[in-house]
């Protein structure tokens, strides 16, 4: 149960759950509960390992008083983000917040336009004007490069502007949410079940990560337990998800310099992985399998033996380009001391994945709480220090060892847990609760909330990339401009995500 604080008391809850970052802000988010006679409500999880749990804090509005408190990113950095897009969809103003613009809605939107309030249609059409200024840095011999919201290649939008002295960047800003989508609003009404292909299609690469935080939060509302062997699929589904995942990061990190041979084998072995996730679930994506209450298909001999074969095919191929990596100097030279996100900013940020476990900060969700089966797979998150591009490459390849052995370990749980039922039987009650997966990128966190009728009424999504994109204009400062293709490549972070 959250505790339930005023407005005026919100900088001594976050100081309180927060702890100097022993527990870190995982999201924060609002809800329109006027309907109920609560108010307008920001919701503040924290992270607690060391409980397998969540613990937060609740702030309820008078929807007829202020909507003003104070900002918290002073105390807790992490909440910068996340404090501007409550602006944008609720109203609630953050006093003393270091960068107000706006975060979501772009300057064709209007002003006191906030959408997830109930009494904006979800079919509303608006058009109006805001104002949104990109920062700079000022001073003789400084220029700006602008660079998207449109890019080369097949690219979702996004806006970088760099402050330069020559070819060193000292500052970025980058603008997002240019394809916002307006999901969790589409929803509202539906039931979970209903909910499931759009939660699915959040985004391509996270398919399995996003629908198991959203199960999750649903098996939790409607009390169940899911099968045995229906955790163990889930498990097991989630890896293939990362492998897929990390043996493309591999071949696109090295795309930043142009190393052509490594760019080559890591297309070549994700494209055995997606072929693979298509025998496994009928598409490329695994959409499909994971629904409320358990999984909608099995996993049978034959499945489970071209899985071990193609799975050790990719693990050779992962070996080789390890070596490859290591043996080219010049390839080497372009990614260690590029890109540094120290400990400290790791820790500040609240950043999760392989952008927080390649600077020190062993934050992982599948060793930090109990879902699927991990608890028995002896799970330990790899790290780094370093925390360039190099130790994130480095952190992805010691993630796919672990990955190997786990698909291994869950196909021997899968063969002696025989004739188990699949799913379970899921009887909506009104309440919410909380689920979250470990995706390629980190730790995706869904809030699900359903009415009486059992129809959602609020559902918060916040992906891996949500609290590393703001990592990226960190590790750029101090390295030349022909290094962020590169660094940006390292954390390979996702504009859908975020523009849910």
């Amino acid at each position: 149960m959250m505790t339930t604080i005023t407005p005026e008391a919100i900088l001594m809850a976050a100081e309180k759950y927060y702890a100097n970052g022993a527990h870190p802000l995982t999201a924060m988010f609002g809800r329109d509960e006027t309907a109920t006679g609560v108010g307008y409500v920001i919701y503040c999880y924290f992270e607690y390992p060391e409980n397998k749990d969540m613990d937060g804090f609740k702030v309820v509005f008078n929807p007829n008083g202020s909507l003003e408190y104070d900002s918290i990113t002073h105390v807790v950095p992490a909440a910068a983000w996340y404090e501007r897009e409550i602006k944008d969809m609720f109203g609630l103003v953050p006093k003393g917040h270091p960068d107000l613009r706006p975060l979501v809605l772009h300057e064709t939107y209007p002003e006191s336009f906030y959408p997830l309030r109930k009494n904006v249609k979800v079919n509303a059409k608006v058009r109006g004007e805001r104002q949104f200024k990109v920062r700079t840095a000022k001073g003789e011999g400084l220029f700006e490069v602008p660079v998207g919201p449109i890019h080369a290649g097949i690219i979702e939008p996004g806006h970088f502007r760099f402050s330069q002295a020559g070819e060193a960047m000292l500052q970025l800003d980058a603008k997002l949410f240019f394809t916002h989508r307006g999901i969790e609003k589409a929803v509202e009404g539906k039931t979970p079940y209903e909910a499931l292909p759009i939660v699915e299609r959040i985004c391509g690469a996270c398919s399995i990560a996003n629908t198991w935080s959203f199960c999750q939060a649903a098996e939790k509302i409607a009390n169940v337990k899911v099968p045995r062997r229906a955790e163990i699929i889930r498990t097991l589904l989630m890896e293939l998800e990362r492998i897929t995942n990390h043996v493309g990061d591999l071949g696109n990190i090295p795309a930043g310099v142009g190393f052509n041979p490594a760019i080559s084998l890591g297309g070549r072995l994700k494209e055995k992985m997606l072929r693979l996730c298509e025998a496994v679930a009928g598409n490329r994506f695994l959409r499909g399998v994971i629904i409320p209450g358990g999984v909608a298909m099995d996993i049978t001999e034959a499945l489970a033996e071209r899985i071990h074969e193609v799975v050790d095919d990719v693990a050779d191929g992962v070996e080789d380009l390890s070596i490859m990596f290591a043996e080219q100097e010049n390839f080497q030279n372009r990614v260690q001391t590029t890109g540094i996100i120290r400990n400290q900013t790791a820790i500040d940020l609240a950043m999760v994945g392989v952008g927080a476990r390649a600077s020190g900060y062993a934050h992982d969700s599948r060793s930090d709480f109990s879902y699927g089966v991990y608890d028995e797979l002896n799970f330990k998150p790899f790290t780094k220090t370093m925390g360039d591009v190099a130790a994130r490459l480095l952190v992805r390849i010691g993630e796919l060892s672990a990955s190997f052995e786990m698909v291994d370990s869950l196909l021997d749980m899968l063969g002696t847990c025989q004739d188990a039922p699949l799913t379970v039987e899921m009887n909506y009650q009104e309440g919410a609760a909380w689920g979250i997966s470990e995706s390629a990128r980190g730790s995706n966190f869904q809030y699900l909330a359903l009415d009486k009728y059992g129809l959602i009424d609020r559902l918060f999504v916040r992906s891996a990339s949500y609290p590393n994109w703001p990592a990226l204009t960190v590790a750029v400062q101090g390295d030349i401009i022909p290094d962020f293709p590169l660094i940006n490549k390292s954390f390979e972070l996702c504009y859908a995500c975020i523009d849910r």
